[in-house]
């Protein structure tokens, strides 16, 4: 009789969700199960559909989709969906709208994989509209949550974009999970396309290397919105808009989305047509899209055959099924020039913020021996602009292109014995290795239903207790010592888990520094010591301080620069994290830092220059090319590396604060941060903290660069107007009037003495003048980064 009824009971329980309805509104308490595809919420008109979508074997997604022209569930055109990363079980999973307010999707009857957060003490309701807006309200009418507030890879009619939302790609074709490209408002007030790749990072639409006025886009707006209307005219608060191919029709179905290949695409259609027509894209030329083919490839596109990735000579795909990865070397480049010589590439480039610098009016064999000279240097570019011949040399050899269209050629490094030994094309197609089951399993274990586990526990009781006992005792101490021991193993590998890097042993590092028995630096956060790897591989090695402050440093460190890549910042090879022990290994910059060669003879005018723009350079890069808001906080001279070509590289990010970029300014620092005589004003007067800190700071290295005083010695002027010796202080320098006794019109007096008269009067006013509007007390009069790189190089040329 028990056993009829223990059947009778569980038939009802799994029958239960197997009626399926369809919505036009959920209420509270309802749920849409996953097993049930009928379980959706449509719009008033039927456009658009709410439910679970399938993504894959077993995994479910909780999504908005076009539900005219009638689609198959697995089929349709997706505009929304709430857990793309997370994709749920197709057994017992199902979305609920509770009674407190909060909307949850559950995993299996398990794990809550997703939630509005919401709250409410009146009754709510979750509508889907006729613009494709799942909204969630109560009964007075206000709106608790909105799908159209967080978008994922698209922007349907009338949907607002701003400065609080981003449009992040699909994967790849058929995989809904988060891509590496993304659309969104800079702090610049610009709509950018950004390529977010496995390793790096950087801008692409509009064109990084032209100011934004000459695209026709402005920075000076505040409202950071953009809009597509009903008609097919999108339209920017920047002052970009454009208008579809078939504008005017207001019944035609639209959907703007940035693909998975990084393209920005206005796609149109009928309501009876089930195929999309691409009615505008921001891109016309494929290959010019960052990130597609990886590192050390090529990218080709023709009409005919569409894209194609090729890697070079020398170099095999690291992951076959995706080129995002790149190439690798087949062999160990790391020669001596003598060993190494050069392939040639016609109408080529790699193109980006790759190169060590422009070179006009070089030969081409000072071109070839100037990166033979270089460990770095991968290659370099060699064209004819006009009547000047320009030599790029590369650090790194990304973004590559091979279009006939294009005047220049590209010289690649490699082995001379590879060259002789190996007769292959100068670039390999390789097609991707897709398996027939692209079936990806989800690290996620489910608990297992008990079944009379009451009954079963007593039987075991009565039988064994004291088998029971014993065997309790024993696992639970097992138990304990285990979560003891993961804990230790978590902490400390919780850095090599988000970083990537290189995880050294304490013993490791003490025996490549010898005992730490070379120091080259030292700060207030630990010493830095000279060491060599195997393989005569030269690093710095920084023993931070053992005390807390040391190890929060060393965490701001880590994981500032694991997300950052550019030519003009430390790169860090490695880490520690053993005990108490907290270090970082760097790349080891041979001319050690600014501060020491300012007081030597080694650094001429151009050095100079060049040093401040490769600094700013590296700062811009911080402040407006990376995901998140980066500040330094401690830009000074002792803080800007120089390595064998005097190439500057800004270093010590333990002082650094990430911010999140939809906010304008942060004032959640608990101290002071810096150098006193490179701090802004904002530090002392409790102001808002923004990049322009940054800036401050770099005025100030700037003005001690051109004089060679720190802030705290002042700059002498001889013969004043009373005949006497003055002093002015490089923080008032900003003060002084314009005209005769400007500084500068009195330039040769304030240049470093060490220089000797031999430099460019031109190139020291252009850094006076830069120098001093950084440095000025109105946080908003100073420039950015960005436009402090553009005066520099337009100057340089």
């Amino acid at each position: 009789m028990c056993s009829l009824y223990f059947s009778l009971v569980l038939f009802l329980i799994l029958l239960a969700p197997l009626s399926s309805s369809t919505y036009q509104n959920l209420s509270e308490g309802s749920s849409l199960f996953v097993e049930n595809p009928g379980d959706v919420i449509i719009s008033p008109t039927g456009t658009f559909s709410a439910g679970f979508y399938s993504v894959g074997e077993n995994a479910y997604t909780f999504a908005i989709w076009f539900s005219k022209p009638a689609c198959l569930v697995h089929n349709c055109t997706v505009v929304w969906m709430a857990n793309r990363d997370h994709p749920v079980n197709g057994r017992r999973s199902k979305v609920s709208l509770l009674g407190t307010g909060n909307l949850i999707l559950t995993d299996a009857a398990q794990f809550n994989v997703w939630a509005t957060g919401t709250a409410s003490q009146t009754s709510v309701q979750l509508q889907l509209n006729n613009y494709g807006n799942l909204v969630l309200s109560n009964s007075e009418g206000t709106i608790l949550w909105q799908s159209f507030d967080s978008p994922t890879d698209t922007l349907l009619p009338l949907q607002p974009f701003t400065r609080y939302t981003a449009l992040v790609s699909r994967r790849r074709k058929g995989n809904f999970s988060s891509g590496f490209y993304k659309l969104f408002f800079d702090d610049d007030n610009v709509l950018r396309l950004l390529f977010d790749g496995p390793e790096i990072s950087s801008v692409y639409w509009p064109e990084p290397w032209l100011v934004s006025w000459e695209q026709g886009r402005s920075r000076y707006n505040s409202k950071r919105i953009a809009r597509i209307d009903s008609f097919g005219n999108f339209s920017s608060s920047d002052n970009f808009t454009i208008r579809s191919m078939d504008y005017g029709a207001s019944w035609i179905q639209r959907r703007l989305i940035i693909d998975y290949d990084g393209n920005l695409r206005l796609y149109s259609r009928e309501e009876t047509n089930e195929t999309w027509i691409v009615s505008w894209q921001a891109i016309s030329q494929p290959c010019s899209i960052h990130g597609l083919c990886g590192e050390n490839s090529f990218c080709r596109y023709s009409p005919s055959t569409g894209r194609k990735c090729f890697c070079l000579q020398g170099f095999k795909m690291k992951n076959q099924t995706d080129w995002f990865y790149g190439c690798e070397p087949e062999n160990d480049f790391s020669l001596n020039g003598s060993d190494l010589t050069f392939i040639h590439v016609r109408n080529a480039d790699f193109y980006g913020y790759d190169d060590f610098g422009v070179f006009s009016n070089n030969t081409f064999k000072e071109c070839e021996t100037g990166c033979l000279q270089r460990a770095q240097c991968k290659g370099f570019l060699y064209r004819l602009i006009g009547e000047v011949f320009y030599c790029l040399p590369k650090n790194l050899l990304r973004n590559g292109y091979q279009a006939s269209s294009f005047n220049g050629n590209i010289y690649i490094k490699l082995p001379k014995s590879y060259i002789s030994n190996k007769k292959k094309e100068l670039l390999k197609e390789i097609n991707l290795d897709c398996p027939k089951n692209g079936t990806i399993k989800l690290e996620r274990s489910y608990a297992k239903s008990q079944k009379n586990v009451i009954v079963k526990f007593m039987l075991c009781f009565a039988s064994a207790l004291g088998g029971v006992e014993i065997i309790s005792i024993f696992l639970i101490w097992l138990f304990l010592n285990r979560a003891r021991q993961e804990k230790n193993v978590a902490k400390e590998g919780y850095l090599q888990t988000a970083t990537g890097f290189k995880r050294f042993t304490f013993d490791e590092l003490k025996e490549a520094t010898q005992n730490f028995s070379e120091e080259i630096g030292r700060g207030g956060a630990g010493v830095v010591y000279k060491g060599m790897l195997p393989h005569d591989r030269v690093i710095a090695v920084k023993r931070l301080n053992e005390a807390n402050k040391g190890e929060a440093e060393f965490l701001a460190e880590v994981n500032t620069i694991g997300k950052l890549n550019h030519m003009n910042l430390i790169q860090v090879w490695g880490f520690c994290a053993e005990k108490k022990h907290r270090l970082l290994v760097y790349e080891y910059m041979e001319n050690g830092s600014l501060a020491e060669k300012l007081s030597s003879n080694e650094l001429d005018w151009q050095k100079r220059y060049d040093i401040a723009l490769g600094t700013a350079k590296g700062l811009a890069y911080l402040h407006d090319e990376c995901l998140e808001w980066v500040l330094h906080c401690d830009v000074k001279p002792q803080n800007i590396l120089l390595d064998s070509g005097y190439k500057p590289k800004v270093s010590d990010f333990g002082l650094s604060k990430l911010l999140d970029r939809g906010k304008l300014y942060n004032s959640s620092f608990s101290k002071i941060r810096g150098t006193r005589g490179y701090m802004a004003p904002e530090w002392v007067f409790n102001q808002p903290i923004t990049s322009k800190v940054d800036v401050y700071s770099y005025g100030m290295v700037v003005l001690e660069i051109v004089t060679g005083k720190s802030p705290t010695e002042g700059i002498k002027f001889v013969g004043s107007a009373e005949g006497e010796e003055e002093y002015v202080s490089v923080t008032r320098v900003k003060e002084k009037e314009k005209g005769s006794n400007s500084i500068e019109s009195r330039i040769a007096e304030i240049v470093d003495p060490l220089l000797g008269g031999n430099y460019d009067k031109q190139k020291m006013e252009i850094l006076v003048a830069v120098a001093l509007d950084c440095v000025q007390e109105n946080r908003n009069a100073r420039p950015t980064m960005s436009q402090v790189v553009e005066w520099l190089l337009l100057s340089s040329h």
